[in-house]
């Protein structure tokens, strides 16, 4: 079986640990991911992509550290607002949420992609108002959307580095959530 592993940045992977397999890094955010990706399946064949990184928690439920699979995501900020409230397109065909089916036994999970991570009490209770999201990632829709165009199988894998809040990095845990990632992954792939 021939995978690719996408990841934003070089920070979220262990090359050690994964020498025999491509890693795509494609830099931070949708547009970088969707460029990259693209490229890269426009010239090479894979049976499997495998998006790891790291992730802002909503759910009180996850803990920093945790790995979990999102299995649903969406484009949280494509739409339009109304004049009081903030609406998704739905008037015009516009794909903003991806599904796949799990192919982990780990914890399964809602994502929203964003261009701008939340660190505003307002903005944060809004999205949860209006999404009810686990976890949020600035790439994990795009490389939904990018493998759906090309129709090749893909799994997001996240780890928890911080609860979505205020901005506060003294609350992170950066360095457990890599960890944690690189491992969950790895025994991921032994599985396969």
């Amino acid at each position: 079986m021939k995978i690719l592993l996408v990841a934003a940045t070089k920070q979220e992977v262990i090359v050690e640990k994964f020498k025999d397999l491509e890693v795509l890094f494609t830099g931070i955010g949708m547009v970088n991911t969707t460029l990259c990706l693209t490229k890269e399946l426009s010239t090479k064949s894979y049976d499997l992509v495998i998006n790891m990184g790291i992730a802002g928690c909503f759910n009180p439920n996850i803990k920093i550290g945790d790995i979990v699979e999102v299995i649903e995501d969406s484009f949280s900020e494509i739409g339009f607002e109304n004049g009081k409230e903030f609406e998704q397109f739905s008037d015009f065909g516009i794909q903003t949420n991806y599904s796949v089916e799990g192919k982990t036994n780990l914890q399964k999970a809602k994502g929203i992609t964003v261009n701008t991570v939340h660190g505003n009490e307002g903005s944060i209770a809004e999205v949860v108002s209006r999404l009810n999201p686990d976890i949020e990632s600035m790439e994990g829709a795009a490389v939904f959307k990018v493998c759906q165009e090309f129709d090749i199988p893909c799994v997001q894998i996240r780890a928890i580095s911080n609860k979505v809040e205020k901005r506060n990095k003294a609350n992170w845990n950066m360095p457990l959530a890599i960890k944690n990632l690189n491992i969950q992954v790895k025994q991921i792939i032994a599985e396969l």
